[in-house]
């Protein structure tokens, strides 16, 4: 299979930025973030965005409520067109892999979003490991969670065993709700979700912990 059909090399997204063909995009900040940032404290606040495309308005409403942003995307195409788009940004946009690029310190928060879908299942756990691994102590995996069934992936959907599966051993959950403002290819199957790091032990997440009934 060819870099362009293989959704795990950068050509196949490139390709899209490059067409336009991005209905994933939301051209919006979704409700639940917005949500989110006025429970939160904002100044100072670091935040990672892995896989961030060209999702101009997020990074922006991120930077302008005053947390300090990074950005990553190992698309060329999608890093050229945001860095473009948003020239007088303050935080970082990096063109790298998430799952090598040295950051060079650790994160409050790791913002997710058509990320985690657009990786194949058998690198969830790697996503995980990595993510605890980048979150300061009692850091908080926050974003949009993609459920359900998809007969044709990418994009693959969680299920809640799963989630669970995956996320459990580093991470509790403690808020979950529906999303509503979906693009339409995710419409009725998108979840906001935030998992609360769980325990220091990034490398092995120590054992496995039951996640409690999150708030909804």
């Amino acid at each position: 299979m060819g870099e362009s059909f293989d959704s795990a090399w950068p050509n196949f997204w490139n390709e899209r930025y490059a067409s336009g063909e991005t209905p994933w995009t939301l051209h919006a900040v979704p409700a639940a973030v917005r949500s989110f940032v006025k429970r939160r404290q904002r100044r100072g606040t670091t935040v990672l965005i892995p896989g961030c495309g060209t999702d101009l308005e997020v990074l922006q409403f991120f930077q302008t409520a005053g947390f300090e942003v990074t950005a990553i995307d190992f698309s060329s195409v999608a890093v050229a067109q945001t860095r473009k788009a948003l020239r007088n940004f303050d935080g970082q946009i990096i063109r790298g892999d998430f799952f090598k690029f040295d950051f060079q310190n650790r994160f409050d928060l790791i913002y997710e979003r058509t990320f985690l879908c657009a990786l194949h299942p058998r690198r969830w756990p790697k996503y995980a490991k990595r993510v605890a691994q980048l979150l300061r102590p009692r850091g908080k995996l926050v974003g949009i969670f993609f459920y359900g069934k998809e007969p044709e992936p990418p994009p693959y959907p969680l299920s809640e065993t799963g989630a669970a599966e995956i996320f459990g051993r580093c991470f509790r959950l403690i808020r979950d709700v529906k999303v509503s403002d979906s693009v339409a290819m995710f419409a009725g199957m998108e979840r906001w979700q935030e998992w609360q790091l769980a325990t220091p032990k990034a490398k092995g997440c120590g054992p496995r912990r039951r996640t409690t009934s999150p708030r909804r």
